[in-house]
Parts: C-alpha cells; structure tokens; sequence
C-alpha cells in the first residue's frame, strides 16, 4: 500500500522522492518534539531549504504552480514521517496555495509577499479565538480592528495558531466595526506589540506548537488590510484544506506499515512461525487495507476534481466529505493497528501511541463531521423542493 498509484507526472516523482529521502531526518525529531511539545524547526528549515515552501506559489510568482494533487501526495508523504511537521507546513502551503488562486489580494500585494516566500517567509492565518470556536461555525471575531489617524489598531487573542514560533507572517482575522465585515491583517512576526503565549498544552499534535497570539494595541497599515469578507469563508470551496486529510491519511499509512511489519517479524516461542500467519491478525491487516485504498481514493479523486476547473463547478460538498472520511478511516486504522501489536503498542518509545494520539486531532479540524453531515443533509432536502 502507497500513493505510487497516484504519481501521474516527473513533478510528483521527484518530489515524493526528495520527501522519502528526507523521511529518515523528518522523523528524527518526532519523539523529542512531542515529548517536549516543541515544534521540529529543523525540520521546518530543511523544507525550506529544499525549496518545498514555495511550491504552491503560482509559476508567474516564482513558484512550481502545483495543484492540489500534488499538495495532497507531498503532504501524505511528509505525514509518513513526521505528522506534527505535515500538518504545520500544510497550513502554509494551503494558505499560499488559496492565496494565489482567489487573488483577493492586488497584483502588488501578491507580487511583493512571493518574494518574501522565495526568501524563506512562512505564512498562517490566524482565525480561532476562545469565544467563538472553529471559524467555520460562524462566530464573529472578538479581536478588533479600530481605524486610527495613521491606520489601525488591532487588538485580541487567536488561539491554535499552527507553527507559531516559525512563522514570519501571520495573517489575523478581524472584526471592522466601521465596516461591519470580517478582515484580515497581514502582520509580519516582530510586528510590536504582537506576541506568543505558550497555551498550546495538548495530548495530540504536541509538535505543532499551536499556540496563542496576543495583539496589544498592535499598529498596521492601510496597505496590512488585505482582506475584507464579503460572504462567511466557510461558504468557499477551498481545496486546498485537503492538506488536512492528506496529513492523517499519511499518518495511517505510517501506523499501518509499523503494523504489517511487527505482525510479519514477531514470533512469540508459542507459534513456529510469526503472529502473520494467523487468521484474526490477517483479517486486521486486511481491514488496515481496506480502510487505505476507500480513503485514499476517495481524497485523489476529489482533489482531481478540483484542480480540473470544468469539474470543479460542480463540486458541493465533496471536500467536506474527503476530510471526514478520510480522518475516520485514519483513525480505525490507527486502532486496528494497535490491535495487532499489542500492549507494546502503549509504551511511550512505541510511535504507535503518538499516531494514536496524533490522528485523533482531526476530529477538530475544519469542517467538523457534523457539519459535513448537516449539509449533506440540508443539500439532500433542498433538492426535492
């Protein structure tokens, strides 16, 4: 099982073979990052390093102008190795990826910000706040922007923004009261009055450093506005979230494969031969599989439709639906594999139980199951009216 079913260009080729090759590196990291909750920033300068942050921008931009395809199988192949790494660059090369192709922004903005990412730039948006949940529910930002002689004011918390300690830029999302919108802020890291608070305290994705962002009275341009909504952003179709799913479907593939080999080289002194050749172990391995090829097909196969502009119209829910199944199918996997090794598979040096904890995190990323499910159902009702 792997995405070589997948790779249709020498684009994706070379690049999920860089990625492999890295792997052995990416991973090195992994226990100490999440026994320490502190981000891989190693890894996070080899990617760097290597030129990966600049994929997604556009070729006119200087970029590789990949597609959402291509995201998903770098991204599944990075989850392999490192999951805490994955999901941080992901938020980074899905915001650039949008960024590019809704081009809100003026040819200016965008021109100058991708000379910042072939520099080396990291971008975030920073959209989650303590009072109002997930952004895709719907709640109203608590941080303010308030105009000023000189430009603006912006103050509140954000919290659960990924890869805080290495971003550069921070996108903020805002409430403009004079204009009654929604905005965002491009705000670069050392922006005075703009700082972290360690907060992010969790069992799952440790490494990624979510942390909390406090804006005191923090000063920004007129030129820092670079957005301001006009509809909610949940009503978008964004592929580019599918970094999300392809981040937990690699987590899976890793726990799935530590599996298989456990079950192919462990032989207890009461069997002649290891624990593979039983039946009940053969069937979870077959249910790991089963799981993979369902979810894996399913989320190139919507990412396809989406890169494909005649199809994409015609897109409703389907990324919605990727992400749950792919995230809950991850998760069985995940159990299923654990259910092959054992109690060994709770010891802390055991990467099974980080896999464990890690994969269980996309229950909360967006769109949450429920969601996906309620408007499959609202679009169901609606057609027969």
């Amino acid at each position: 099982m792997s995405t070589e079913l997948f790779i249709t260009t020498d684009f994706q080729r070379r690049w999920v073979n860089e990625l492999t090759e890295a792997g052995p590196f990416f991973s090195s990291f992994s226990e100490r990052s999440d026994q320490l909750s502190k981000f891989p920033k190693e890894n996070i300068e080899k990617l760097v390093e290597m030129g990966y942050t600049t994929l997604t921008l556009p070729r006119e931009f200087g970029g590789a102008g990949s597609t959402v395809t291509d995201m998903v199988l770098f991204q599944e192949t990075i989850a392999r190795f490192d999951s805490a790494t994955a999901l941080a660059i992901g938020w980074h090369q899905g915001v650039v990826g949008e960024l590019y192709e809704s081009r809100k922004w003026t040819e200016e903005q965008l021109a100058q910000f991708s000379e910042a990412i072939q520099q080396g730039a990291l971008v975030n948006r920073s959209v989650t706040e303590a009072q109002t949940g997930s952004p895709t529910r719907g709640g109203r930002p608590q941080t303010t922007a308030v105009r000023t002689e000189n430009g603006w004011v912006i103050s509140g918390e954000k919290t659960f923004t990924t890869m805080a300690p290495a971003l550069t830029h921070i996108l903020v999302s805002v409430w403009i009261e004079e204009k009654q919108k929604t905005g965002f802020f491009l705000l670069p890291s050392e922006t005075a009055g703009l700082s972290i608070k360690d907060t992010w305290h969790m069992i799952s994705m440790r490494g990624t450093e979510s942390q909390t962002l406090v804006l005191d009275h923090v000063q920004a341009t007129n030129e820092q506005l670079v957005e301001v909504n006009e509809a909610p952003r949940a009503n978008n179709q964004n592929g580019w979230l599918l970094h999300i799913p392809a981040c937990y479907m690699g987590i899976a593939q890793a726990a799935r494969d530590y599996a298989v080999h456990f079950a192919a080289t462990y032989q207890p002194n009461s069997l002649n031969e290891p624990i593979a050749s039983l039946f009940n172990i053969q069937t979870q391995i077959g249910k790991m599989d089963l799981e993979l090829i369902k979810a894996r097909h399913l989320l190139y196969d919507i990412a396809g439709i989406y890169d494909d502009s005649a199809r994409r119209v015609h897109l409703q829910n389907e990324l919605g639906v990727a992400k749950s199944i792919v995230t809950n199918s991850a998760i069985e996997i995940v159990n299923l594999a654990m259910r092959i090794v054992g109690a060994k598979s709770l010891e802390l040096s055991n990467p099974l139980q980080r896999h464990y904890r890690d994969v269980r995190a996309g229950l909360h990323n967006p769109p949450m199951d429920d969601m996906t499910i309620t408007k499959l159902a609202q679009a169901a009702i609606s057609g027969q009216q």
